[in-house]
């Protein structure tokens, strides 16, 4: 591609954000100029792109009619305070946040739902989705139509860096505490998390569900196409530094023809599939790569309708970083 655009990476210094960054420079990305924008207390630090060292800038001194795109990797706060000025000012964005509604920033997972990108206006405004839906969307994306989907249960168990590196920082500083039998004070968590697993991820609504959870079933319905789509989302926390695992349960419309699911699971895009005999894991197989994998493929115990399933990625690689990488690569090659 001979066209280079200007780009902007706001929340560079996250564990995102350098992610992104990483990216950009592994996959070539046509990249002009690129601006690395955070806030006023990272501002100043510098990060490696092609052989060269860029300095990260205080992103409320920015102005986003300097660049084509723009990738938000903050925090939905962020988001929120720069989102409406880099569309002013012609820029589109691909948000990794959630902050902006679904139907002003339609979510986009390109092995899934490249289409969505049809009938949008410039300045585009994009949803990376939750790292969560990144990875069903790519798995249930080419059972959907096959099977006919009529309810999905999932049960997400999320490494800690879907909190950022502070979630690193504490379930590391934890374990240490405890196999040095020194007492814990929690700190970043409400309980201990080292060794242990946590219910829920985030504060509860009046209902029960946490913000992940209702975004996880929105952002699922939206890329599959199925807006009266049945979803029920349990999200834990894990101590696991690094990798996303899923136990996922399909009801659907037929009898499951699990030779057919398998051959559909093969030839997936993004998709690596674990034969019968082995299972997927998060650190063995996920983390540090670009496929999603997914094993322990099977019908219900009880019900020829009800399909099974195993799935591990990477939450920082895959889940965010890669997919707003694919999603602009989308984006430049038939829209800007």
């Amino acid at each position: 591609m001979s066209q280079s655009f200007d780009i902007a990476v706001i929340g560079a210094t996250g564990t995102v954000g350098e992610t992104l960054v990483q990216l950009l420079e592994e996959r070539d990305f046509p990249v002009d100029s690129l601006y690395l924008l955070a806030s006023s207390e990272s501002a100043g630090s510098s990060l490696p792109f092609k052989g060269r060292n860029l300095r990260v800038r205080d992103v409320a001194d920015f102005d986003f009619s300097q660049v084509t795109l723009a990738f938000f990797a903050a925090g939905e706060a962020v988001t929120r305070s720069f989102a409406e000025r880099a569309q002013v000012a012609g820029c589109s964005l691909i948000d990794l946040s959630g902050a902006l509604t679904l139907d002003k920033a339609p979510c986009l997972v390109p092995e899934a739902n490249a289409g969505a990108l049809q009938g949008l206006t410039r300045p585009y405004s994009l949803t990376s989705p939750s790292a969560s839906a990144v990875a069903l969307a790519c798995v249930l994306a080419p059972l959907a139509n096959q099977l006919g989907l009529r309810h999905v249960t999932v049960t997400a168990c999320l490494a800690v860096s879907s909190l950022g590196r502070q979630g690193v920082k504490e379930l590391a500083r934890q374990t240490a505490e405890l196999l040095n039998a020194r007492p814990l004070v929690s700190r970043f968590f409400d309980r201990q998390i080292a060794f242990n697993l946590l219910a829920q991820s985030g504060d509860p609504d009046s209902e029960g569900h946490a913000a992940l959870e209702r975004r996880m079933a929105a952002e699922i319905k939206q890329l599959l196409g199925q807006p009266a789509l049945s979803v029920a989302a349990t999200c834990a926390l894990a101590p696991v530094f690094f990798g996303d695992s899923f136990s996922v349960s399909l009801q659907v419309e037929g009898d499951v023809d699990l030779p057919a699911v398998l051959e559909l699971l093969r030839t997936a895009p993004g998709v690596e599939l674990v034969e019968e005999g082995d299972y997927p894991t998060a650190v063995g197989d996920a983390v540090g790569q670009d496929a999603i994998y997914v094993g322990r493929v099977r019908r219900g115990i009880d019900g020829p309708r009800e399909l099974n399933l195993w799935i591990a990625s990477d939450n920082v690689r895959k889940g965010a970083a890669l997919n707003a990488v694919q999603s602009a690569e989308l984006l430049i090659k038939h829209y800007l």
